[in-house]
């Protein structure tokens, strides 16, 4: 969780504590809304989950605080504030630390602050010595797993990085600890996993998976106790563990370059997907396993020669598209490339189908390229498809096709026809203008020929549209917007007269890199008044700290200004 967690490796100090009880308080898609859309990211760093849901406040709100010392103020902020971010993630607590009076102040349900003090206390303990936890302190957010004691030093990576790579990637808390008084032992330590389900399970897999190559066969002798694991504790009451084994041939493919092949039948599948040793693990809820298990299956199939699914018409997680044959080998690429870039990009599971008596047909057919995932991620890569075939076969796609705009609230496509100097504008050098937009929009951007595709909820098509609108104003002259203060999507600043070319730069390569760096939209506009002052739109409104976002970008705008009166024309 920080630096302190690399103690745990190999022979070095155990970290420590002692805990309590009572101390812790185009598409033949069937369109319809997906369940696995992914989650807004937090409005601010002292709430990560209400805030987002837009949810009223549960019976049991209230606050806690606690009174901390300088040294474990350190702690718990952690390097640019990512480890008090950590703990508010995963206890979905609101938690803000009062640095002057050393004074941390906790909000949330009574569950959600006493997990919170926990973890607090966890954190800070790490100064002094071994963490002792006993059997009690589960509050349903509890895994432990017996790690080898050779493959401690390798679980926990060099200054704790792994460890903290699983964690971001898992949204959870972890460290090594004792479980009650004396129970220390020579042969494993007990390492500690808090967070939900999901995160806990994908945590440990990914644990499991390294000590497997450390200490081999280890996750035999344990395999039941993980399987068995968390069985019906979701939501649905179907969470479970699914496995198959690979022979040595099958788990490289199984596993791909770099893991890719693993990583986009997880995303596409929503269910966990790891390998330890030549053991396939799938967790998740009873669908997510099934879809899981059949992309396998076809991942398989498709070594033994054409592979088509029956009945894709009636499932609720595939798009087709049909893509003329002169066209396939561009979509595909060299050794199929561009179909796993696209993949990689989108999170998603594709594949061109055919039935075995298909083969041989010539031009004017078309072959059917069917994509696996998230409602979302599938129109992503289904217009990114569209933008390759119109390419190569102008009018596949755009002929006869018109405006549209879309009143449904949920995940719809509208459509924008723009002129030939407007779409080189909004496209941008490398599409970086594009791809800017698309972002702070939080929608899907994408180009087919002459029309601008865009894709997500009413809230993000509408903002992604009036930002398109916007950037083709800026083309013609200034861009006059009344006022941004009922909006949830716009910081406003003025900038000192004489510090406005130092903040925009020459051909306003300063705001484009703040732009691309925080992953916002950003122009200079007149008010109602027409005076100028600095906007900056953005879906993500950031943290305090982070570096994301409309309030990361305020930062680098503040610190240009301050540059500026410090003189920095003398040396920029």
């Amino acid at each position: 969780i920080c630096a302190p967690v690399s103690s745990a490796g190999g022979g070095g100090r155990q970290l420590a504590m002692v805990m309590n009880r009572d101390s812790r308080a185009r598409s033949r898609s069937r369109d319809r809304q997906d369940s696995r859309e992914p989650v807004r990211s937090p409005r601010d760093s002292r709430s990560p989950s209400q805030r987002d849901k837009g949810a009223s406040k549960p019976d049991d709100y209230g606050v806690d605080t606690m009174k901390i010392t300088d040294d474990d103020a350190a702690f718990i902020l952690g390097k640019g504030g990512k480890t008090k971010e950590k703990i508010s993630r995963v206890s979905e607590a609101e938690i803000e630390l009062f640095e002057r009076d050393l004074i941390l102040e906790i909000r949330g349900s009574k569950l959600q602050r006493r997990r919170a003090k926990k973890y607090c206390e966890g954190v800070m303990a790490q100064r002094t010595g071994p963490v002792i936890v006993t059997e009690d302190y589960d509050d349903d957010d509890l895994t432990m797993l017996q790690v080898p004691q050779e493959a401690v030093g390798f679980v926990t990576g060099r200054a704790g990085n792994f460890l903290r790579t699983i964690e971001e990637e898992w949204g959870t808390l972890m460290f090594f600890c004792e479980v009650g008084k004396g129970s220390r032992g020579r042969d494993f330590e007990k390492l500690a996993i808090f967070g939900s389900v999901r995160g806990r399970r994908g945590s440990e897999l990914k644990v499991l998976s390294a000590v497997e190559t450390k200490v081999p066969g280890y996750y035999d002798k344990i395999r039941e106790e993980v399987v068995s694991r968390d069985r019906g504790k979701d939501e649905t009451g179907t969470w479970g563990t699914d496995t198959m084994t690979f022979q040595d041939d099958e788990l490289s493919y199984a596993l791909g370059k770099q893991g890719s092949t693993r990583k986009k039948l997880e995303r596409s599948s929503a269910a966990i997907v790891q390998y330890v040793g030549h053991n396939a693990i799938f967790s998740g809820t009873r669908a997510e396993r099934k879809r899981a298990k059949e992309y396998m299956k076809w991942l398989f199939e498709q070594l033994e020669g054409p592979v088509y699914v029956d009945g894709w018409q009636d499932r609720e997680d595939c798009t087709v598209v049909d893509v003329p044959r002169e066209c396939v080998g561009y979509i595909t690429g060299s050794r199929r490339a561009a179909l796993a870039t696209m993949e990689e990009e989108w999170g998603v599971f594709m594949f061109f189908m055919n039935k075995t008596d298909d083969k041989g047909k010539g031009k004017g057919y078309t072959e059917l390229l069917i994509i696996f995932g998230s409602q979302r991620d599938r129109r992503g890569a289904e217009l990114k498809i569209m933008n390759g075939v119109e390419k190569k076969a102008p009018g596949t796609f755009t002929r006869g096709v018109r405006e549209k705009t879309s009143d449904v609230r949920g995940f719809d496509t509208d459509r924008m026809i723009l002129r030939d100097e407007e779409l080189s504008y909004a496209i941008g050098k490398e599409a970086a203008t594009q791809k800017k937009l698309e972002k702070a929009a939080g929608a899907i951007l994408q180009f087919v020929g002459h029309i601008a595709f865009v894709a997500g909820t009413l809230k993000e098509r509408r903002r992604c549209k009036e930002f398109i609108s916007w950037l083709l104003q800026q083309m013609r002259g200034s861009v006059t917007i009344p006022d941004v203060s009922q909006r949830d999507d716009a910081t406003e600043m003025h900038i000192p007269a004489n510090c406005k070319g130092w903040v925009t730069g020459n051909r306003g390569c300063e705001l484009r890199r703040i732009e691309q760096a925080s992953g916002t939209y950003m122009f200079i506009a007149l008010d109602a008044s027409g005076e100028e002052r600095l906007l900056i739109f953005g879906a993500h409104e950031g943290t305090k700290t982070g570096e994301t976002g409309r309030l990361y970008a305020e930062r680098l705008v503040q610190e240009l200004v301050q540059e500026k009166l410090r003189g920095g024309d003398r040396w920029r």
